[in-house]
């Protein structure tokens, strides 16, 4: 911890911060692309972010770029084949996490992430969301078919350009929400109900600038609970909460743990 003594915190001791969590009645966590960037995985509009160096990715992110754009789709079945996400393994913020939930009333964590490393560093999958859903299966639009992106990609790899859907023949995409698509109704109803029955809120590796995720913290205030942030970068919420780190979060949220 020498490194980001005294208290990464800054005028919050660290050990104030963990008394803190292990007196919470219910925690809810939300984490974003903060943390598991130190998996590999870049975020999305940081110099370095996915959709800063390709264009591309922004776009196809939309449902309605998607959807009419064959050859978008087409590079993007190509390109998701050699996706640094097939490569990355939980870091120590993940695996800290599920130290949290071992050792504190975690009551749920919600990510924005949709890489799947929280549940493979070993986070309960019952009280894990992932909102913004997961790049690890493929989903039909039509039918609403769901099965392991592996299987797809490796009919692009054959060489289907553009995969259908073998159940209906429908179009097939990632089984993450794109811009112009809901979230899960049920999972952001859940998310929602957990925020406004915590009485400690942690949002990690998170610019809480979307919505409505991004309002799940003010639920959490609204009825009276601690924030912490932890976060590589200022955030909106910065000025409202208990405790604000800068610093990095693997470094940051394991020491913090240990002292639950």
């Amino acid at each position: 911890m020498s490194q980001i003594d005294p208290s990464p915190f800054g005028e919050t001791p660290i050990e104030t911060v963990a008394g803190w969590i292990r007196s919470a009645k219910s925690i809810c966590v939300l984490t974003g692309a903060g943390i598991s960037t130190e998996s590999g995985i870049p975020d999305f509009r940081g110099p370095n972010g996915l959709w800063t160096k390709n264009p591309d990715a922004e776009k196809v992110s939309d449902i309605r770029y998607y959807t009419t754009d064959a050859e978008l789709r087409k590079r993007n079945w190509h390109a998701r084949r050699t996706n640094g996400i097939w490569e990355a393994d939980p870091n120590a913020g993940h695996r800290a996490l599920v130290d949290l939930e071992k050792a504190a009333n975690l009551d749920l964590l919600v990510t924005q992430n949709i890489d799947g490393l929280h549940l493979q560093a070993g986070s309960d999958p019952m009280r894990v969301i992932e909102i913004h859903g997961t790049t690890l299966e493929a989903k039909c639009l039509a039918c609403g078919w769901r099965g392991p992106m592996s299987e797809t990609l490796d009919r692009v790899a054959a060489g289907e350009e553009d995969p259908a859907c073998l159940e209906c023949g429908g179009m097939l995409k990632s089984g993450t929400v794109s811009f112009g698509e809901s979230l899960n109704s049920a999972d952001l109803a859940r998310s929602m109900r957990s925020a406004k029955n915590a009485d400690l809120f942690i949002a990690i590796g998170t610019s809480l600038g979307v919505f409505p995720v991004a309002n799940l913290p003010r639920t959490a205030l609204s009825t009276g609970a601690r924030l912490i942030i932890i976060n590589g970068e200022p955030t909106p919420y910065d000025d409202l909460a208990d405790a604000v780190s800068h610093a990095p979060i693997g470094e940051v949220l394991p020491a913090l743990v240990a002292l639950i």
